[in-house]
């Protein structure tokens, strides 16, 4: 099956913890374009509708994305490539600082994007900046609208607090993407951001609500929640050693995906709670790989396959 992913790419300037003595590092980042690359690292068939500059840092990441086997489908060229400073803490947390315009074009070549003549998505992904950030965002969700009658839809919000102006205005942007969904996921210091002293179930409900199938909730080291509208669940996350956090949620996110590839909304909306716990088992354990080495690094299937069977050992449970 093929995958669309919809959204920015960035150069993440990661700076080690003050006293380090570490040089800054570069990585290719941006939140669509890593869900796009744990996808090709995952060996699935995926296009990033993106945009990127002629500039050594666009260079950087169309190589690093092109190296997975991501097709690269630009929607206009920026003056220069996006990019995010990115603060580590003590515990290898971050926090971002950005430079970042989106203003992706959808004429007529990038509502087919790669793909052969005919041939639609069978799954769009969006989110992050470029779902809720003018004038990008309209035409993110026109071509997210446009595919979905033949494609399944699932959406992060990855929210960026700096980027997302006024809060009431936000929350009703991501609801937006959220109603579009079939599959949304979320972290709980998105939640919080978006609904301050609202817990994740009751969140998760309200966009059920909306219309999802399914709400997954990551919460770093205390694992994740799954809710669908008969089922609850939550899996632990395995322990790791943390170098830096970047790219987590989006490896989450691929793996996700990957597990789910196929499935109509019917099947989404039927999965029961044996289901869910092997996809945030599945997807828990890609994140741990990717937190235990520098920058967002997702696994390969040989090595998801392999961190599952180590947590399994580690823990003496399923994983």
């Amino acid at each position: 099956m093929s995958f669309l992913v919809i959204g920015e790419c960035v150069a993440d300037i990661v700076r080690a913890p003050a006293g380090s003595g570490a040089p800054d590092r570069v990585h290719p980042g941006g939140s669509p374009a890593n869900v796009a690359y744990g996808l090709g690292r995952l060996g699935r068939d995926v296009t990033l509708l993106t945009q990127l500059a002629e500039d050594p840092a666009g260079r950087l990441i169309a190589d690093h994305l092109k190296g997975a086997g991501v097709r690269v489908e630009i929607g206009g060229v920026p003056a220069r490539t996006p990019s995010a400073v990115v603060g580590l803490d003590a515990h290898g947390q971050a926090a971002y600082t950005f430079d970042i315009t989106w203003t992706l074009e959808a004429g007529p070549a990038p509502l087919d994007p790669g793909f052969t003549p005919g041939i639609t998505p069978a799954h769009v992904h969006i989110g992050s900046i470029a779902a809720v950030t003018e004038p990008g965002s309209t035409a993110v969700l026109a071509v997210t609208e446009r595919l979905r009658a033949g494609a399944t839809v699932s959406y992060d919000p990855n929210v960026r607090p700096d980027l997302m102006g006024d809060r009431t205005d936000a929350v009703r942007r991501v609801e937006r993407c959220v109603a579009l969904a079939d599959l949304v996921k979320a972290s709980d210091e998105d939640l919080a951001w978006l609904y301050p002293g609202e817990g994740p179930h009751t969140v998760a409900a309200r966009w059920l609500a909306l219309g999802p199938a399914v709400v997954l909730v990551t919460r770093g080291a205390a694992g994740s929640l799954a809710l669908t509208r008969r089922e609850t669940v939550t899996a632990d996350a395995p322990r790791v050693s943390v170098v830096d956090t970047v790219g987590a949620g989006d490896s989450f996110m691929s793996a996700v995906l990957d597990t789910l590839a196929g499935q109509d909304r019917a099947a989404l909306g039927g999965l029961g709670a044996a289901d869910l716990a092997g996809l945030l088992r599945r997807a828990g354990a890609a994140a741990a790989v990717t937190v235990s080495r520098a920058g967002a690094q997702p696994p390969d299937r040989a090595e998801l396959d392999a961190a599952r069977q180590e947590f399994a050992v580690t823990s003496g449970r399923e994983w």
